[in-house]
């Protein structure tokens, strides 16, 4: 068979499209592999372990490993404190338990409990401090069976000084596991927990209100930490999904004066992932030359998002990616830079103007800050030379922000940028800042 012919295999090689568009082999998220020994599986969609794409047009961080960067430390300790209160309730019950009546419901629920928390925590340490959903309402179902028995155990028995201590242990176990699943779930668990108690607290029949003490005590050490936990694991996440995102932000900086963003990075990938599919599919006698009418479509739109990326014009300065692709800052900051002159700051003055404004929103969610951005106009200059300098004003309007709020690292990162005059007005911060850069004429 000629080598010209339309029906003979065509050779692939290591370095192919995605080599050559994301800067080498070592970039691919796929292993390398033979010309004649590429899979399908050596195609794999591209993984980018820090990022996905957000349909409405953002970066989000990926929350796979909800364990890491320290959260593991965090369930160390929330474990510890559900082992404390366990232990306690463990002590109530041989208290109230008496030679003549042994609480057989109560004993039963707790052995149920035990086996639960030990066979739940045994399973997610083989699955790689994950608890799925399955297994989650698994133990949420022995839960139901422990609280049903304990209560039966200990229902009409208030005067005899027998309350539930299985019962309020579930919290317990809730706060062990709180770092392993979404904050909601544990808190919705909990709550189911507290009204079934309550409920059942409130119709029992009592002969002295005074025992109903020790019940109200047993619902606050079901409710409590586990709540409490929750709380803690939620600002946590959202503390290091700030952190990652002020890290993605920051990648910004050390693009050219007119870049694309993130977000077009990781589609011309995913574009190009789709072209070396279609490549190894016909190399690989998958796909019949000729094409089909649909395959030879879908090729030809590839080959032109492909060139439209490649040649597309770069019209939007790094501070309008860091914006706009940020999680954070996207709802909250608005930027008004038509002449693109945040592209002419230096590296030191981009640091600053990025700092600045997240150090100024702080926490969005509780203050509702907002950060309005005006760049421009070029002010005139007077002198002649090679070497004079661009002056501009940046104009930082607050809302929510008040001056004596404002950490002083914040002034810090503003003298980075240029001098400035900063002003109250209606209880929000104003400043305008007086930049300084070189001559892009110059260059």
């Amino acid at each position: 068979m000629s080598q010209f012919s339309d029906t003979a295999p065509i050779a692939t090689h290591p370095r192919g499209v995605g080599s050559r568009l994301l800067g080498g082999p070592v970039e691919r998220s796929w292993p390398p592999a033979s010309a004649d020994r590429r899979s399908r599986a050596d195609l794999l969609p591209l993984r980018f372990p820090r990022t996905i794409l957000r349909g409405d047009g953002r970066i989000t961080v990926f929350r796979s490993d909800q364990n890491g960067l320290g959260a593991r430390h965090l369930g160390i300790g929330m474990s510890v404190s559900g082992a404390c209160i366990v232990l306690f309730l463990m002590v109530r019950l041989i208290i109230q338990a008496q030679p003549g009546h042994l609480p057989v419901l109560s004993i039963l629920a707790w052995v149920i409990l035990l086996a639960t928390a030990v066979t739940v925590h045994l399973a997610v340490h083989k699955l790689a401090s994950r608890l799925p959903l399955w297994l989650f309402l698994a133990a949420l179902g022995a839960c139901s069976v422990v609280l049903a028995l304990d209560l039966a155990g200990s229902w009409g028995l208030a005067g005899a000084g027998d309350f539930p201590t299985a019962a309020p242990a579930v919290g317990a176990f809730l706060l062990s596991i709180v770092t392993l699943r979404e904050t909601g779930d544990i808190t919705m668990a909990t709550v189911v927990l507290g009204v079934v108690m309550s409920v059942v607290t409130l119709f029992e029949k009592r002969t002295d209100l005074l025992t109903l003490g020790p019940d109200i005590l047993s619902i606050a050490l079901a409710v409590a930490p586990p709540l409490v936990g929750a709380s803690i694991v939620q600002a946590f996440r959202r503390m290091v999904q700030r952190e990652l995102d002020l890290v993605l932000v920051q990648s910004t900086v050390s693009q050219p004066r007119f870049a694309v963003g993130m977000l077009a990075s990781e589609q011309l990938a995913r574009l190009d992932l789709d072209a070396e599919t279609l490549l190894d599919d016909v190399a690989q006698g998958r796909t019949a030359l000729p094409l089909a009418p649909s395959t030879a479509t879908t090729a030809a739109s590839l080959a032109t998002q492909l060139r439209l990326h490649l040649i597309e014009g770069r019209t939007e300065t790094w501070l309008h990616h860091a914006i706009t692709e940020s999680e954070f800052l996207g709802p909250v900051v608005a930027l008004s830079d038509p002449a693109g002159l945040a592209g002419l700051l230096s590296p030191p003055q981009r640091d600053g103007l990025l700092l600045t404004i997240w150090l100024l929103i702080g926490d969005t969610a509780r203050s509702g800050a907002s950060v309005s951005l005006r760049l421009g106009p070029i002010a005139p200059t007077h002198g002649a030379g090679p070497h004079h300098k661009v002056r501009f004003p940046i104009e930082l309007t607050t809302t929510g922000v008040a001056r004596r709020r404002v950490d002083p690292e914040t002034w810090q990162a503003i003298r980075a940028v240029g001098p400035h005059v900063d002003s109250n007005r209606s209880g929000s911060l104003r400043v305008d800042i007086e930049c300084s850069v070189d001559n892009p004429a110059d260059a």
